[in-house]
């Protein structure tokens, strides 16, 4: 099949997911879950990897910056500017591609491998509304909240990497997260993981939707899905960086 194909199947599986949901009980239930599964359930290595790449990020540009005519209150904006333009935004959505959308891929592609998505087929359900809209809500509304959090955690990690290290003073790296404070800068972020979020839910609810075969197709997509939503995802932050701040 063709890429243009894909692209057209992928809209048109949109059309029916934005569909009214059929039960707004039973919808509230699932997204409920997904809050979970896609969201709570991702905090724990969004803030692992956000902390420590913000401590990176601080000691490497301490150990680059040791020019005395150069202001030790340079690492904590450039640490800052880092967690918010770029790590905390793009650095984890690639991260959730590959949690969330092999979980996203492989449990709806069983579904459709074990015919329970015919089943709600036969029952007249939209199956396409039913177990795609919910994702893709949590997704949107959840991930801004992450990507907060792993601005913090990071901006954070910078300041506890300097404390250990002693490579630079706080009163320094504080300094630098104190200058040139942009608002904009965070709806930028915040922009970027609605998109993002959105693509994470989406795209690899195409490939298990529609995967063929047996438990080893289901692997296989999985991993088509992890490769095409970080190729999306990378693909649209160049184009959004170009729009917001270009």
């Amino acid at each position: 099949m063709s890429y243009i194909e894909h692209v057209g199947k992928y809209f048109i599986m949109l059309k029916q997911v934005f569909r009214s949901p059929q039960k707004k009980a039973v919808f509230r239930d699932a997204l409920f879950r997904e809050v979970e599964d896609l969201g709570l359930k991702s905090v724990g290595i969004v803030a692992f990897i956000a902390f420590f790449v913000g401590g990176v990020v601080a000691i490497q540009t301490a150990l680059n910056v040791d020019n005395p005519m150069i202001p030790k209150y340079l690492i904590g904006f450039a640490t800052k500017r880092s967690m918010i333009l770029e790590f905390a935004p793009t650095f984890a959505s690639v991260i959730l591609a590959g949690k969330v959308g092999s979980f996203i891929t492989s449990s709806i592609g069983t579904m459709r491998v074990t015919e329970q998505i015919d089943a709600l087929e036969v029952m007249g359900i939209n199956s396409l509304n039913y177990l795609v809209l919910p994702k893709v809500i949590a997704a949107v509304f959840f991930y801004p909240l992450l990507v907060i959090l792993a601005m913090f955690l990071g901006i954070f990690g910078g300041w506890a990497a300097g404390s250990l290290t002693e490579l630079f003073h706080s009163v320094d790296y504080i300094a630098g997260i104190q200058l040139d404070f942009n608002p904009f800068l965070i709806r930028y972020a915040l922009i970027k993981s609605v998109v993002f979020a959105f693509v994470i839910a989406t795209v690899p609810s195409y490939h298990g939707y529609y995967v063929k075969g047996g438990a080893l197709e289901v692997g296989r997509a999985s991993t088509q899905a992890v490769v095409w939503t970080s190729v999306i995802v990378i693909l649209l932050n160049y184009f959004l960086t170009q729009m917001l701040l270009g």
